[in-house]
């Protein structure tokens, strides 16, 4: 599939997605800095999120609406205060998709509710990406769907019978350009909560593109996803994590990204195909094998013994496994030491 000008599958390298989520600090000079770093750092998309808190959630500060888990991040905050804090100003958008484009990278969003798809259609939103917490919003997901546009989809908590609710709610409203991201919603995840092995069987099980939202620290689970054919990686991106922000703890920043673009590209470039034999850029390497070679100076009649005949480097003689066959054989012409053994000179 295509998504703006950028192929997406398993015969191009992994499209690489810096998930700017809040890390804007509320600054927009700082959300375009975070542009920048991004392309620089060979990103080939930026993402958003458009919400507003009350879009969200409700202004309540007690109960369900007040996070007290000691384990989270955002422990001490309501739900409300949390999305008043990490939420994209609207009116910021358009400025960073444009900077966006302009260096070369993909730009496009997370819409939360009806509006913000309405809001981003204005907007020429090439595709767009559905988080974890709404895979089950079917409505969100249908009037998504029926753009027209590309979609990528978390699948964060989500059931198999979940997710193909949710796979046929796109195809009834006519999308087949999708792809479904295993995802971890915890903030970190770990690698051993991560299971990429579940991308090949979610790639058969729905048939389209799998790719990994990938919230563990560092590389290396997204490098192990492209080796089990994840064909996108998305990972929260930011300037700085020492400056702070909603989801700094468990972003990456500029010189992570560029090792993550190099090394799940490098991923990529190993898969080859299943193959044995020396390839092509092998042919030379075989001069270096193991053959049969004269380890002394023999006389037409000599018998080849265990001292005048050794397996060496290199390899331009007969096979190590001809080595018993040929021993207490006689050579019919005078052979100097050094010389690679071979059927005609052999009575």
């Amino acid at each position: 599939m295509k998504i703006g000008n950028i192929q997406i599958g398993l015969y191009y390298k992994p499209f690489i997605i810096a998930e700017m989520s809040g890390n804007h600090n509320q600054s927009l000079d700082r959300a375009l800095e975070i542009v920048e770093a991004a392309a620089i750092a060979g990103a080939h998309a930026l993402k958003l999120q458009t919400y507003t808190p009350d879009t969200m959630t409700l202004d309540v500060k007690e109960g369900e609406f007040f996070i007290d888990n000691k384990d989270s991040l955002w422990q001490g905050k309501s739900l409300y205060e949390l999305y008043e804090e990490a939420h994209t100003p609207w009116e910021w958008h358009e400025p960073i998709m444009k900077r966006a484009n302009e260096l070369g990278m993909l730009c496009f969003s997370t819409p939360f509710d009806e509006t913000a798809v309405e809001f981003l259609e204005e907007l020429n939103m090439l595709t767009y990406k559905i988080a974890s917490f709404e895979n089950t919003h079917l409505p969100l997901i249908k009037k998504v769907a029926s753009t027209g546009k590309p979609m990528i989809v978390s699948t964060g908590m989500a059931s198999v019978s979940e997710l193909d609710e949710t796979v046929q709610a796109i195809r009834d409203a006519g999308c087949e350009q999708f792809i479904l991201l295993k995802c971890t919603s915890t903030y970190p995840a770990t690698p051993e909560n991560s299971n990429v092995l579940t991308i090949p069987h979610m790639r058969k099980l729905f048939n389209c593109e799998v790719g990994l939202s990938d919230h563990t620290m560092g590389i290396g689970a997204s490098v192990a996803a492209v080796a089990h054919g994840a064909t996108v990686i998305e990972k929260h991106f930011t300037l700085n994590r020492a400056d702070g922000g909603v989801d700094s703890a468990f972003s990456m920043e500029p010189e992570e990204m560029k090792h993550l673009v190099a090394e799940t590209e490098r991923a990529w470039q190993s898969l080859g195909d299943v193959k044995y034999g020396s390839s092509v850029a092998e042919k030379g390497s075989s001069a270096f094998r193991r053959s049969l070679y004269i380890a002394e100076d023999m006389k037409r009649g000599d018998v080849l013994n265990e001292k005048n005949l050794r397996i060496i480097r290199p390899g331009l003689g007969l096979l190590p496994k001809y080595y018993y066959i040929v021993l207490g054989r006689k050579v019919n012409k005078n052979l100097k030491k050094g010389t690679p053994l071979n059927w005609e000179v052999i009575s």
